[in-house]
């Protein structure tokens, strides 16, 4: 089997070439410009951090790529789905002003924020990939109709799926909440009854009627009639409508690689992961602890499984940061060619997505580095 291209760029600058520069070299020799992007929409999927966290991207790389991509004929516009858990990012206007204040907004950046589900996260259409565990995942539709998809991802650890890079960004981060619902639970929705206040919203817009409220006045779900859309979660403004039983973490990372797999389907795409500011948890949080390894570089790929398979291995190569939290655990040694992530969330197997989404044909794990 023939290596995937993965391109690679350190981050060492001179006074006449800097770092938004040197991401432009990396992405134009990585292949992007062989996309044809004259007037076809182009969903720049990123993520814009919950506000209090500094660890995502910063908003200047996007602004750098989209002005690429316009020049190149495209009509770009950032976007991400709206959170499954109650935070700044759960529905499309706090969604949107949590974006605007961590900087991506049309003064930095010249296009549009486009949330990919809608106003409640219940604007989603399905895909059907006939996959092992999901047979149509529920992406938001703003990324459905799009021609093109460009992910820009912070590589980073992740509490349940050991990392976040390219698949997670696009799958998970592409799901309507419905379709997180899907990913994260390996049951139905279920009722706090202590948040219940009986409004009533998810009886009426529960499409299957499978929600009542009982002589309470607290909802109860019909789990005969109940399908696990997730639109009551999505719904429910008291966190009372929530998730049921977690699954585990093989399989959702295996749900969340033909997520992937739905969001590119049949569309021509571009990657590029950003292994900086590698902080351990989420950029979902609203807070980032310090930074487990030094800053590597950027990366660039048309392989999202290679992609995140070589930043793994960075990370692997990298010495840990002393005063991390995983430098603090493991001290008087730089960890260099250990598992991070497995250190890190030892409940976590980063592995098995990656093995996952080379069998269902997202891209190979194999690569050749290529130094820009």
């Amino acid at each position: 089997m023939e290596a995937s291209k993965v391109y690679f760029t350190n981050l060492r600058t001179t006074p006449s070439s800097n770092l938004l520069d040197k991401m432009e070299r990396l992405v134009k020799r990585a292949g992007i410009e062989s996309i044809d992007f004259r007037n076809q929409f182009v969903a720049v999927k990123i993520h814009f951090g919950e506000p209090g966290n500094l660890a995502y991207i910063r908003p200047n790389y996007a602004a750098r790529l989209v002005k690429l991509i316009q020049d190149l004929g495209g009509k770009p516009f950032l976007t991400d789905s709206n959170t499954l858990y109650s935070g700044r990012r759960s529905n499309a206007v706090d969604h949107l002003h949590s974006a605007m204040v961590n900087g991506f907004n049309p003064i930095a950046i010249p296009c549009n924020v486009i949330i990919a589900d809608g106003l409640k996260g219940a604007d989603y259409t399905e895909v059907p990939v006939n996959g092992e565990y999901c047979k149509a995942p529920k992406i938001g539709t703003a990324i459905v109709d799009a021609d093109i998809v460009i992910s820009m991802n912070h590589f980073k650890g992740h509490e349940q799926s050991g990392f976040g890079g390219a698949l997670k960004n696009l799958g998970m981060g592409s799901a309507s909440v419905g379709g997180k619902l899907e990913l994260h639970s390996s049951s139905q929705p279920v009722v706090d009854r202590g948040s219940c206040t009986g409004c009533r919203i998810c009886v009426k817009h529960c499409a299957h009627g499978a929600i009542r409220l009982d002589g309470e006045k607290k909802a109860v779900i019909d789990y005969d009639k109940c399908v696990g859309c997730g639109q009551c979660v999505a719904l429910c403004q008291y966190s009372a409508a929530i998730l049921g039983e977690s699954d585990t973490s093989e399989r959702l990372n295996y749900k969340i690689a033909e997520y992937t797999k739905a969001v590119l389907w049949e569309k021509p795409h571009f990657h590029v992961s950003f292994i900086m500011n590698v902080s351990p948890e989420c950029d979902c949080w609203n807070h980032n602890d310090a930074a487990i390894i030094p800053d590597v570089g950027i990366a660039a790929s048309s392989d999202p499984v290679a992609l995140d398979q070589a930043c793994a291995d960075m990370v692997t190569q990298a010495p840990v940061l002393n005063r991390s939290g995983l430098g603090e655990a493991h001290p008087h040694t730089h960890l260099e060619g250990e598992d991070k992530f497995q250190l890190m969330h030892p409940g976590t197997n980063w592995q098995a997505g990656l093995s996952h989404a080379e069998k269902i044909g997202i891209g190979i794990r194999k690569y050749e580095l290529i130094t820009v």
